[in-house]
């Protein structure tokens, strides 16, 4: 499932980023890799905020929908 209808307070395994190279690398330089953890701490309006290792990413609405989570 995408990253924005992943459920808010668990933690969940990245399984698949589609994406193009630069935003991959982009994600990657952030901590948020495949087969990483993220959690995510609130979904509302067109972003997505998240907790990657100890620090907080807000990711908009395009981006987090192209992350998968299961």
């Amino acid at each position: 499932m995408p990253l924005v209808l992943a459920p808010v307070g668990q933690e969940v395994k990245i399984v698949k980023i589609v994406a193009d190279d630069k935003t991959k690398k982009h994600l990657s330089n952030l901590g948020i890799l495949v087969m990483g953890t993220i959690i995510v701490l609130s979904a509302s309006g067109g972003s997505t905020v998240c907790r990657v290792k100890d620090g907080r990413i807000a990711l908009d609405r395009t981006v987090a929908s192209r992350i998968y989570v299961g």
